[in-house]
């Protein structure tokens, strides 16, 4: 079996790849600096042409809502999809494509969000996403078996430091080495999942390897402060947050809850086995 995976540079494609590779998959991984672009139609036709592989990964995404990133996530996301989908459908039929989506692109009445709640245009980022669902929608009615799984925050010690789970992990780890630096932190109080990223990809590899769900959210489930992230950090070395953090003012935060309802996913026999203080100790070394 064999297993394109575009995107492969990320936490989700490096531990996606080690996943399918345990199971005797072989994985061509695609990155950014990769010949192959997934902008381009006819790369991308030529590669699915030669492969015609059993599986389509799209992870590749600049995962900021920055305005200014507008238009490279709708090349790399939207137009990506539309591209791998065409190709997938003159040349590779048979193959399944993930399609990565993300909890952002609902609405979010700070509530749990569920895979059929509607969806959100809130920034240029939900953009390309919401276009995304709906050509996987599309080509899923031209006969295609197309699979969307949604995205909420889920961390990695693969994350760099401008996601925030790593900025605080990567701050404590410092501290905890000698460090007499300061943490600099907006809204702590705002409420999001903390899910290790290789368990996501075994949700991703739960959901494509069925055909009764075509869309689910892939997230714990269960939310917490970036206040209990800082806790538990600094708590993992002996120190006390308050002698190292402090607040940044004036900052508003995008949303005040970002947290999945998976109990669709949960239902096909996946579920996270990373805890939260786990993935916080996983992030400290």
């Amino acid at each position: 079996m064999t297993a394109l995976i575009f995107g492969a540079n990320g936490q989700d494609g490096f531990y996606l790849t080690e996943l399918l590779q345990s199971k005797g998959i072989a994985v061509i991984g695609i990155g950014r600096k990769a010949a192959i672009n997934i902008i381009d139609y006819t790369s991308i036709c030529d590669t699915v042409n030669q492969y015609k592989p059993d599986f389509i990964f799209h992870f590749a995404a600049n995962s900021t809502t920055r305005h200014d990133a507008l238009f490279e996530n709708h090349e790399v996301i939207s137009t990506g999809t539309l591209n791998i989908l065409e190709a997938v459908k003159k040349f590779s039929p048979a193959t399944k494509v993930f399609i990565s989506g993300s909890g952002l692109q609902f609405v979010n009445n700070n509530q749990p969000i569920k895979e059929t709640d509607p969806f959100e245009a809130r920034d240029a980022y939900s953009i390309a996403r919401i276009q995304s669902v709906y050509a996987a929608r599309y080509f899923r009615r031209l006969g295609l078996k197309v699979y969307v799984g949604y995205f909420f925050n889920h961390d990695s010690p693969r994350r760099t430091e401008r996601h925030m789970a790593m900025k605080i992990s990567a701050a404590v780890k410092r501290i905890a080495d000698g460090s007499d630096e300061k943490l600099e932190i907006g809204d702590s109080s705002v409420i999001k999942e903390w899910t290790y990223a290789g368990d996501v990809v075994k949700g991703v590899w739960t959901l494509v390897n069925q055909d009764k769900v075509w869309e689910a959210n892939l997230g714990s489930g269960l939310g917490y402060s970036i206040d209990d992230w800082i806790s538990i950090s600094f708590k993992l070395i002996g120190k006390d947050p308050k002698d190292h953090v402090v607040k940044t003012e004036g900052f508003t935060a995008e949303y005040r809850q970002l947290v999945s309802d998976s109990s669709l996913a949960f239902s096909l026999g996946w579920k996270p086995e990373v805890s939260f203080e786990q993935l916080a100790k996983m992030m400290l070394q």
